[in-house]
């Protein structure tokens, strides 16, 4: 089985061996506490909505800093967790692969910190972390696509996925899209991802299948990054990503459908 979606008791077993990154706010981390070994990378921190590169990613330069400053190489396992079931830390874990990092290296922890805790230590303590030379680089395999390549994709096999929730999808959307709310893939209890037959059949009721090529989007990429995860955890290997999503869209003039 694909390791992009990992368990408690996987990280747990595994905590000298990998990296551990916290993308909650630095109060959570220092306050509420986090896992042992963590190291604190807020989510506002690899944001730029200034346009630091493509959509909201921070700049391949900007992002080395962080990760340096946090003492991460590029051999590491990174294991990113939030708590809010991991669309934060998907985001991160996608935004590393975009500036570089092994795919195979990055890991989203199925249930978050709160799951965490009911089974596992935490630890408030934190440690001072060496810097590492860390740098970003660009692949030539990047998933990103733009406008024109979704509009060009309108009308033909091509699955196009708004993982936003229903009312926002009634109020306005890429023409012919599927609707699939995040959330429709995680497990309200577990607060972790569905097992892969639940989520499989979730799927598929939508018409998508691994065997059909995927674009998503969403106002800003942050939930994408959340089902691109658990797409390429269930085998998907033609998943396009629109860093863009409808905020560029529409400030693009691009047509919008609407259910309402």
């Amino acid at each position: 089985m694909d390791e992009t979606i990992v368990s408690a008791a996987w990280v747990a077993e595994r905590l000298a061996d990998v990296a551990l990154v916290d993308v909650r706010d630095a109060w959570e981390f220092g306050g509420i506490g986090h896992l042992p070994g963590a190291v604190n990378i807020p989510y506002d921190s690899f944001r730029d909505e200034d346009g630091g590169d493509e959509g909201m990613l921070p700049g391949a330069d900007t992002f080395a800093a962080l990760m340096q400053d946090a003492g991460i190489s590029r051999d590491d396992h990174l294991v990113a967790y939030d708590d809010t079931h991991g669309v934060f830390a998907a985001r991160f874990l996608v935004t590393a692969a975009l500036y570089g990092h092994d795919p195979a290296k990055l890991h989203l922890l199925s249930g978050d910190f709160s799951a965490w805790q009911l089974d596992y230590e935490t630890t408030s303590e934190t440690s001072e972390q060496e810097s590492s030379d860390y740098e970003a680089t660009i692949p030539d395999d990047r998933p990103l696509i733009g406008a024109d390549e979704v509009a060009a994709a309108i009308g033909t096999d091509t699955v196009i996925i708004d993982t936003r929730e229903q009312s926002e999808f009634e109020d306005g959307h890429i023409e012919g899209a599927v609707q699939l709310d995040w959330r429709e893939l995680v497990d309200d209890e577990t607060r972790g991802i569905k097992d892969p037959e639940t989520a499989t059949a979730i799927l598929e009721a939508k018409g998508i299948i691994p065997e059909t090529p995927v674009i998503l989007y969403c106002n800003t990429a942050r939930r994408i990054s959340h089902t691109y995860l658990v797409l390429k955890w269930l085998g998907f290997s033609d998943v396009s990503f629109y860093e863009g999503s409808l905020t560029e869209w529409e400030a693009r003039g691009m047509n919008i459908e609407s259910d309402t």
